[in-house]
This record gives C-alpha cells, sequence and structure tokens, in this order.
C-alpha cells in the first residue's frame, strides 16, 4: 500500500458543497472534478479505451501507512473496523488516475467481489440506485504519481461518498493525471501544461 498523498491546497467543503471551489478550472474539469458522474465513465469516453484496474492493495485501515496526514473527515462517518483499497486506474497503456477507498469490512465483502474492476462497475452491476456526493477538492503531491503519471505535480484531486439508502457506503479518493488534458483542454483558465516540465504549477 501506497502513503495517501498530502494536499499542497485545499477547498473548503463549504466551498466544494455550494459550488463555489475550483474557481481556477476551465469547465470540462469542473465537470469532471465537481461533477457526480461516474469518473470510470468519463475515462472510457474520452480515451476511447475501456478502463482497466491495477489493483496496488486492499488490507485493514489500521495496517495502511501513513506520514499522520488526516484521512478525509467522511471517513469517521463509515462503521469500523474498515477496509482501505488502492489502484491504478488505466486505458491501454495510459494510467490516468490513482484512486483509494475506505469501506466497512463487511460491506467491502459484499460489493468487491471482484476486486480488479472498477467500483463503479461492482456497485451498478445490480442496477442499484446510489446516490454520489462530492465532499472535497484538492491538489496532492507524491514522488511515486509523478513517476507513474510522467509530469510534475501537484495534481488535480477529489474525494466523495456514495450513499445507498441514505447511508454511507463508502468514501472515495481520486488524483488525475495531467494526461487528461489531451481531450479536456488546460485544467486551468490562465495555465497550460502540454507535456511534462521540471516547474510546479502554482496553487489555486
Amino acid at each position: 500500500m501506497l502513503i495517501s498523498p498530502p494536499p499542497t491546497w485545499q477547498a473548503s467543503k463549504t466551498a466544494v458543497l455550494q459550488g463555489l471551489a475550483g474557481s481556477s478550472l476551465t469547465g470540462p474539469w469542473r465537470l469532471l472534478l465537481l461533477g457526480d458522474g461516474s469518473p470510470t465513465r468519463h475515462l472510457e469516453s474520452l480515451s476511447g479505451i475501456p478502463v482497466e484496474i491495477e489493483l496496488i492493495g486492499m488490507a485493514p485501515e489500521n495496517d495502511c501507512p501513513t506520514d499522520g496526514s488526516p484521512l478525509p473527515e467522511e471517513v469517521a462517518e463509515l462503521t469500523a473496523p474498515l477496509l482501505r483499497r488502492q489502484v491504478w486506474l488505466c486505458c491501454g497503456e495510459q494510467t490516468l488516475a490513482w484512486a483509494e477507498s475506505w469501506w466497512n469490512q463487511q460491506q467491502a465483502d459484499t460489493y468487491l467481489q471482484e476486486r480488479d474492476q472498477p467500483i463503479w462497475r461492482s456497485l451498478t452491476s445490480h442496477r442499484a440506485e446510489l446516490f454520489r456526493e462530492v465532499d472535497g477538492l484538492a491538489q496532492v503531491d507524491a514522488p511515486w504519481l509523478e513517476e507513474r503519471f510522467g509530469f510534475p505535480g501537484p495534481f488535480w484531486s477529489r474525494h466523495y461518498r456514495f450513499f445507498r439508502g441514505g447511508k454511507e457506503l463508502t468514501v472515495i479518493r481520486e488524483v488525475f493525471s495531467p494526461q487528461l488534458e489531451t481531450w479536456l483542454g488546460p485544467a486551468r483558465t490562465r495555465s497550460v501544461r502540454t507535456s511534462p516540465a521540471s516547474s510546479k504549477t502554482a496553487k489555486p
């Protein structure tokens, strides 16, 4: 398991819930990061290639490495004992995102029986109704993200919850590769990143 990448900047939850966060983002990136659509479907639609999951690991939360950075506060709303899952999301040879999720262990056994399958496919395999609420927007950085994505950080990240029957089912954090600018255009309204470079992007 990897240590969760620390934020270099993050929006307040109030700003996210009110739709005021990420004012420097262009329209397509705002839809990706703050919309309630499926990232799996978005990545497949953009790349034209099915999303494949590279499972990094699944482990009890107490066994996961940490640098002391706080977890999303919504994780505390899940019923212990908790399990954490980490994956890379790949379309062909391109790694377009990294994700981690927190689950009650019993619910993980129920909903993640095919653990190399994207969460969205697992949760919707029986066409059950789900509600997604985006709770956080941030920029994060870590050397292992830069190495895998092939771009310098920081990287845009969000976290959200899935609800089923009005109850929290899981908390999911996603980090997206700048490679998505190939299809979405620049993430920032006044900043364009077209290729890997040695300089860091400015904070929002």
